[in-house]
């Protein structure tokens, strides 16, 4: 309990009142009067205040909320005595999350329960805790004020930002592939999987004919294929340093992890079976798996990860997916590739491409495109464009020797990264090279 700016007033104007009775001004009784009736009132109010029950707290806040997406929580606040009551209301959120609306100022009416929403956006991924509602209460005369705390907990997960996938869920997958950026020649009958049988179109390759079917219908038959859905993809997440790198608001890994998901999503659509191994000290796999309920999964899988200021070891990633993934798959490695990690890498890869199809996605700092295209005015300018072309130069060298490894390399930005991916992967199923 603390003394509120009118009881603080009123002491100010009893000291003052004191000046005037030490010069003689007024009287000793007309001060001790003074202080005592103050005295009293305080006692009283301070009682009041004492006696008051704290208000009851409900809030209302999604269990699962998206990363860096801005989100509702409503409090639903109700005075629990027969009087009003004026309160100033401080949710108990994550300390670290941007908040709009709080605290605020409050009255509540008695026996109507008062609805305060605020705005909160979580800016990393993981499982969190809202702890509790703290709550200053206001004394019936405005004297003292009380620190209260409603024991109001909700834990909540945040997990990457799935809005995208679910905008694509009532649209066909070759309308999703095009929705993120991926534009593909679609090319009608010469897929690796049987689909139908139709009549002879010129033009047609000879293979393509059903040569039985023909002779039972007394004229030319083609058959249609497709591309094959009986294949494998698996995502090889980096967590090392190199993806703690940002661009805006969110790291590489963040917006890595976007991709993949977005990428697992199309394959998944297309009717492969998608799976997920990640980096690190504690290593998180997912084997394989087909249907669109595996995005679930796998956002469960990943929801609270994030990348750590270590090395990545490449080679150990390769040894634990070549141990765990013995079919053939397309493997797909989302990192940041730098020439002092090549050694690593190009041997992880040399591993890797013995049984499957590689590519590694080496995400681009938005930092270095916007620095070649600003104008060269100064010196400090002239030195920032002639460090970037060389760095540039070494990331240009290190994906030509994974190319030469016939690797396939994707050197891309964030924003260019989901479509690159879905083009990517289509590619391959369309040329059969799984």
């Amino acid at each position: 309990m603390r003394p509120d700016r009118a009881l603080i007033v009123a002491l100010i104007a009893c000291a003052a009142h004191g000046a005037l009775v030490a010069l003689g001004v007024l009287p000793m009784w007309s001060y001790l009067a003074l202080l005592t009736a103050l005295a009293a009132l305080a006692t009283a109010d301070a009682l009041a205040l004492a006696r008051l029950p704290t208000p009851a707290i409900e809030r209302q806040v999604q269990a699962v909320m998206p990363v860096g997406v801005e989100q509702e929580v409503t409090l639903r606040v109700q005075p629990a005595g027969e009087h009003p009551l004026t309160v100033s209301v401080h949710d108990g959120h994550p300390g670290d999350w941007p908040v709009r609306d709080l605290p605020r100022d409050i009255d509540l009416p008695a026996h109507t329960e008062t609805c305060l929403r605020y705005r909160i956006r979580p800016p990393l991924r993981g499982s969190f805790a809202f702890t509790g509602c703290d709550l200053r209460l206001s004394s019936p005369w405005r004297l003292w004020r009380s620190l209260r705390r409603a024991p109001v907990r909700s834990a909540v997960k945040v997990y990457p930002n799935f809005a995208p996938l679910a905008g694509l869920a009532w649209i066909g997958a070759e309308r999703a592939s095009y929705a993120v950026g991926a534009h593909l020649q679609r090319r009608r009958g010469e897929g690796t999987e049987f689909n139908s049988l139709r009549d002879y179109r010129l033009g047609d390759a000879l293979r393509q004919i059903d040569w039985k079917a023909s002779q039972r219908a007394r004229r030319w038959i083609s058959r249609d294929y497709q591309d094959e859905r009986n294949q494998h993809v698996v995502l090889l997440l980096d967590t090392g340093r190199r993806m703690l790198a940002g661009d805006g608001a969110l790291t590489h890994f963040d917006r890595g992890l976007d991709a993949a998901l977005l990428l697992a999503y199309i394959a998944l659509r297309q009717g492969d079976a998608v799976g997920l191994l990640t980096t690190g000290l504690e290593p998180r796999y997912l084997a394989p798996h087909r249907g669109l309920a595996t995005i679930d999964t796998l956002l469960n899988t990943v929801f609270d990860l994030s990348a750590q200021p270590q090395a990545t070891d490449y080679l150990e990633a390769a040894k634990q997916l070549q141990a765990r993934q013995p079919r053939r798959s397309l493997v797909v490695v989302l990192t940041n590739a730098r020439d002092e990690d090549i050694g690593d890498l190009l041997v992880a890869v040399r591993l890797l491409k013995r049984r499957h199809v590689v590519c590694v996605a080496s995400l681009r700092e938005d930092v270095l495109d916007r620095t070649l295209a600003a104008p060269v005015l100064t010196l400090d300018d002239a030195l920032a464009t002639t460090a970037t072309l060389a760095y540039l130069e070494q990331r240009r060298q290190t994906h030509a020797l994974l190319r030469a490894e016939r690797v396939d390399v994707l050197d891309v930005t964030c924003d260019e990264l989901p479509a690159a991916l879905v083009q990517h992967y289509l590619a391959l199923k369309r040329s059969a090279r799984l």
